[in-house]
């Protein structure tokens, strides 16, 4: 797979050329904004709202920013399956906001969203302040649909079946939950369906459980019970499974139920430690239900939301197409063929910058144009990416050419080998770009 890449032109048209130029060292003493300044509110600290805070910066100096967001510490979803199998700890995933606070001039108030009056444009939060804004941008990742299985609550996520689909305790508590699992157990794996944060996510999640198991539990396995019949890395996670852990043999460490033979998940019963499913009951020792997914709360409480749980935007701003002057960055997004990934939201959040920048100086837009690149480990030393650029054309966000693809199936393993490295690498910089 040749990878894509962009020349500066492309780089302009994505970041801003003022932020090609000050290429990050942009310092606070160099920033001044007036009384009357335009005020731009941030809702979530996130890889999104992180990433557009700093880049509106760079492309408007004198611009205020506010971001609003529950906690002081920002936890990365990014590399969280790794700590479930100690090849990382949450510390290590853990970033501040004291860059983007002390060198782009970016406040941040530590509070949650309550209330937004798009009439008036003021945002309401749960301690009871008000902020005013011009423009508002929305990056609340995801909430779940837990009502979709019968038997399964938010409650019993924090407890029996946590999803782990939010950096945390639940990542804490999945990792403790494998490690108990009793010696030949099986450990049930359930992605969710339709649209969803990191689609690779749970199969990744599945593959370093069973290279984990290998040491520690070698006669369990796990057992994928999915509501699809393929993704987009299934090829080189399959080749992968095949090399590592037997995959399609009779000693297999993962099995996979696809939809096609019953492996949707319909309900839950924990004191029996069964599944029910289209194909009938399962038992467990362990599981890990991923709820299906729709748009985050506050986006929910907005009206940002339309039918199908997600929010509509244009694809050229990433403005509401339901309420104007609010933007909706990330997961919670409609981008089509974009997957709900973390450098997705990166790469949205600096086209949407150089938007509202434009905007409040009475200029139209520039082209939009996105790239994403998501890593998956399928062992420690076993990588596997797909990555793309993307354009929009018919209103639609879509790959551009040929960029898109996958990791080569081939006989080699130097090329996996070579993608574990670059997937550390490639985490180490992609922070950076973010909190740093």
């Amino acid at each position: 797979m040749t990878k894509p890449t962009l020349n500066r032109r492309q780089l302009i048209k994505l970041f801003g050329a003022s932020a090609v130029a000050a290429s990050g060292l942009l310092g606070a003493s160099s920033l001044a904004y007036g009384k009357d300044a335009h005020h731009v509110v941030v809702v979530g600290g996130g890889v999104g709202g992180a990433t557009f805070a700093k880049y509106l910066r760079f492309a408007d100096p004198h611009v205020k920013i506010t971001v609003i967001e529950p906690n002081e510490n920002y936890i990365t979803c990014l590399r969280t399956n790794d700590v479930m199998v100690g090849l990382h700890t949450l510390d290590e995933l853990t970033f501040s906001y004291e860059v983007l606070k002390n060198q782009y001039a970016i406040q941040f108030v530590f509070d949650s969203v309550t209330h937004v009056d798009a009439d008036k444009k003021r945002v309401t939060t749960a301690k009871g302040d008000t902020l005013n804004y011009d423009k508002l941008v929305v990056s609340p990742g995801i909430d779940f649909r837990f009502e979709d299985y019968e038997g399964l609550s938010e409650a019993l996520s924090e407890t029996d079946l946590p999803h782990a689909y939010k950096a945390g305790p639940q990542t804490l508590l999945l990792k403790k939950q494998l490690e108990s699992m009793r010696q030949g157990g099986t450990f049930v794996l359930s992605p969710p369906a339709g649209n969803f944060r990191c689609p690779p996510g749970p199969y990744e999640r599945a593959s370093l459980f069973a290279e984990w198991m290998q040491k520690h539990n070698p006669s369990a396995k796990v057992l994928i019970l999915d509501p699809k019949n393929s993704h987009s890395k299934f090829g080189p996670f399959r080749k992968g499974w095949e090399r590592l852990y037997g995959f399609g043999s009779d000693n297999s460490l993962i099995e996979w139920v696809s939809l096609n033979d019953g492996g949707r998940v319909t309900g839950v019963d924990v004191a029996n430690k069964t599944l029910k499913t289209d194909g009938g009951l399962v038992k467990y020792d362990a599981c890990n239900i991923i709820p299906n997914q729709k748009a985050g709360k506050i986006a929910q409480t907005i009206g940002l939301t339309d039918a199908s749980g997600w929010c509509p935007v244009n694809r050229q701003t990433f403005e509401s197409s339901l309420i104007p002057n609010i933007y909706v960055l990330g997961d919670s997004s409609i981008a089509d063929e974009m997957p709900k990934s973390g450098n997705a939201a990166n790469t949205q959040a600096k086209v949407a910058a150089k938007a509202i920048a434009a905007a409040l100086k009475g200029e139209a837009p520039g082209e939009a144009i996105f790239a994403n690149v998501c890593y998956s480990l399928v062992g420690h030393r076993y990588g596997i990416s797909i990555s793309a650029i993307y354009e929009v054309r018919d209103n639609q966000i879509v790959a551009k050419g040929k960029s898109a693809g996958v990791s080569p199936i081939v006989e080699s393993p130097a090329q996996a080998t070579l993608e574990a490295v670059y997937q550390k690498n490639w985490h180490r910089t992609f922070v950076k770009d973010v909190f740093g």
